[in-house]
């Protein structure tokens, strides 16, 4: 039960301090696990990192998930999860009730315009820093584009998503022969089990997800909303997934919050358990490698078309202009500054410019 316990404390440890997004994340875990406790070596770990991308899910939280299982077993990777996870669910769930109360507020909507430029400005930093990682030729750049492109169709992120890796695939294999309503609990459930099922890359593409499942499809909330729970996950440590939680409890109170987090977060569980043993056997695959690459270059592009909802919200009010300009300046001043102090910047430009206008008015 020695390894249990470490497992628990490092996890739990970074589920509360894991701030800025699926690459902290990970440099995190990598400092931790490899570098500090010696738990694998480079070789290995990289290895994960890869499969972490073939399959659907949270990256970080699948990371974390594979470690528990390499140290603790099948025990071990349920207690990793789980204890990376919690922390982040239940803050995010409590931000999501003052939330709702905080409608009482006077001016309380026009406050959180401050979030929407900058989740904005968030993806765009993690696409710059995923770009050059998942472009790595004219043809994966094709598929990025190819993604981002079908994301503006009918066919929905998800099926634009698997028809541009299996077009980069083949390209690839021919190049190298060798609003505020009460929801039902079960539908909420499966509905994030199936965003969770489908989930292919980083948790920024859960914008993407969320808005072409909850605001377009069924209309159970606005988009504005939408950016607003995406925010509160950047706000939160741990997983940006965590936003599952806010949005649940929105859709129908604290069981809706539970059951959204679970369906979420329960694929990732159950793909690292398969996937994990498979993984020495697919490292020397070159058909893998190739389907990898392509899945990383069509998940950038589907970032990439997420910040099209969320701009047509940031950029709709004079406040979210001048915010998104601050935050740039900032950004370029102080590029290290956490996902937590810009948000919080966001938030305070907000309730000062929003003064400001009322005060002229």
């Amino acid at each position: 039960m020695t390894h249990i316990t470490e497992i628990f404390k490092l996890f739990f440890h970074l589920g509360i301090v894991a701030f800025g997004g699926p690459a902290a994340h990970i440099a995190m875990i990598h400092k931790e696990v490899v570098d500090k406790r010696k738990w694998m070596d480079e070789k290995h770990f990289l290895d994960l990192v890869g499969a972490t991308s073939l399959i659907p899910g949270p990256n970080s939280t699948e990371m974390v998930i594979h470690c528990g299982y390499t140290r603790g077993g099948v025990l071990g990777l349920f207690i990793a999860g789980l204890s990376f996870i919690i922390p982040a669910c239940v803050l995010t769930g409590v931000l999501a009730l003052l939330y709702t109360k905080a409608y009482q507020i006077p001016n309380f909507e026009a406050y959180l315009i401050g979030f929407k430029p900058v989740v904005i400005i968030l993806i765009f930093q993690a696409l710059r820093k995923l770009w050059k990682k998942a472009i790595k030729s004219y043809e994966l750049g094709f598929v990025s584009f190819l993604v981002l492109s079908l994301g503006f169709s009918a066919l929905g992120e998800t099926m634009a998503l698997f028809i541009g890796t299996f077009i980069g695939f083949l390209i690839l294999k021919f190049k190298n022969p060798s609003r505020l309503t009460s929801v039902p609990l079960a539908s909420v459930f499966f509905v994030f089990l199936k965003i969770g099922s489908v989930l292919f890359g980083s948790g920024y593409v859960l914008i993407a997800y969320l808005q072409d499942e909850i605001v377009q499809r069924r209309a159970w909330l606005t988009s504005a909303q939408i950016a607003d729970a995406v925010a509160i996950g950047q706000f939160t440590p741990g997983p940006v997934l965590s936003t599952s939680t806010f949005i649940g409890y929105l859709l129908n109170g604290g069981w809706g919050a539970v059951l959204a987090s679970i369906g979420i977060f329960l694929p990732s569980f159950l793909f690292v358990l398969i996937l994990n043993p498979l993984i020495p056997k697919m490292r020397n695959s070159k058909n893998f490698s190739l389907l990898l690459d392509s899945v990383n270059a069509g998940a950038v592009g589907l970032m990439a078309y997420a910040l099209y909802p969320l701009g047509k919200i940031a950029f709709f009010n004079p406040i979210g202009i001048i915010i998104f300009g601050i935050s740039l300046v900032i950004i370029w001043k102080y590029p290290k500054l956490s996902s937590l102090k810009l948000v919080s910047l966001g938030i305070l430009m907000s309730v000062i410019l929003v003064q400001i206008q009322n005060y002229l008015t």
